[in-house]
């Protein structure tokens, strides 16, 4: 008797640990830098980042919704979301990226996205969340956009009938209202003003035509603005710095509405320099989109000193 319930024992454990390992979650490095999705990129171009792209993965009752990552100009799926993609993935989410808005032309061009118009991008990143919602069996998926990402994301809730199709958007540095860098909106009011308005916009969107588009005062942002910022149906978390380079003002990335959060990375900790770049490889930035992907959460926002451009 003694010796079977001493089999019997030993059985179970061997039982408990062969279960444990078979469902235990792959762990990926994760390195707080915006650049740490360049060498996988150089690796294996075209690629997916580590814990990406899954066809597989099945959403959990904790997190039901897949994150789908929307980079900004010139980024892509794996060059803008080197921190993002292993960071959710070991969080439990099912975590798909892409990249849109690139020219046809072949690697390292194929792998600038965010260069053609944001209704071409939309229109890819539509065909996209339809094919995460039927991989994954989910019924929306949520955002996390940097940059130009959350216009592009935004234009495909608003005008591509993505409303029902996304819960929530966390926007990393989002240029809702424009951005006037450098001047740039400013010089293209005062080139339509005087009739040269297409020859301004031939030259400054000759390799980047969503560029021109994010300028403040733009047509293209008028009219998706015109009936507001936001859906209604979805649910938006903004995080911006006060440092933008980029995204100037960075106001622009605070318009309140409803259902709608905003946060200033440097509120509360004047460690962190964050700009534009270094905002998408920021622990604090990564600790509050954690938070508003799931609201149950609410865990401490680390402060620590960021520095700028890498985060």
């Amino acid at each position: 008797m003694r010796r079977s319930s001493r089999s019997l024992l030993v059985l179970a454990v061997a039982l408990l640990a062969w279960g444990s390992a078979g469902t235990a979650a792959a762990e990926y490095p994760v390195d707080y830098n915006f650049f740490a999705g360049i060498a996988p990129e150089l690796i294996t171009p075209g690629g997916s980042l580590p814990g990406a792209n899954d066809p597989g993965c099945v959403p959990s009752a904790e997190h039901p919704n897949p994150v789908v990552l929307l980079h900004g100009t010139g980024g892509g799926a794996q060059t803008n979301w080197g921190l993002y993609a292993p960071l959710l993935a070991n969080e439990g989410y099912c975590v798909f990226s892409l990249t849109y808005g690139a020219y046809d032309l072949p690697w390292p061009v194929s792998a600038v996205g965010g260069m053609r118009p944001i209704e071409q991008s939309a229109a890819e990143v539509a065909a996209f969340v339809d094919r995460v919602l039927a991989s994954t069996g989910a019924t929306q998926v949520d955002f996390v956009a940097h940059s130009q990402g959350n216009i592009v994301g935004n234009y495909y809730i608003k005008r591509v009938g993505g409303a029902d199709k996304v819960g929530k958007l966390v926007a990393i540095a989002p240029p809702w209202l424009g951005t006037n860098a450098l001047g740039a909106a400013d010089i293209a009011h005062f080139s339509r003003a005087l009739g040269a308005g297409p020859a301004f916009d031939a030259v400054a969107t000759s390799l980047c035509q969503a560029c021109g588009q994010m300028f403040t005062g733009s047509p293209f942002l008028t009219a998706l603005n015109a009936d507001g910022v936001y859906s209604p149906q979805v649910t938006y978390t903004n995080i911006v710095s006060a440092i933008d380079e980029l995204v100037v003002p960075h106001t622009s990335g605070l318009v309140p509405g409803p259902n709608t959060t905003s946060i200033v990375v440097q509120d509360g900790c004047a460690q962190d320099f964050s700009e534009h770049l270094a905002i998408a490889g920021s622990p604090r930035a990564a600790g509050h989109v954690l938070n508003a992907l799931d609201p149950a959460r609410q865990a401490p926002v680390p402060c620590v000193f960021v520095p700028p451009f890498t985060g």
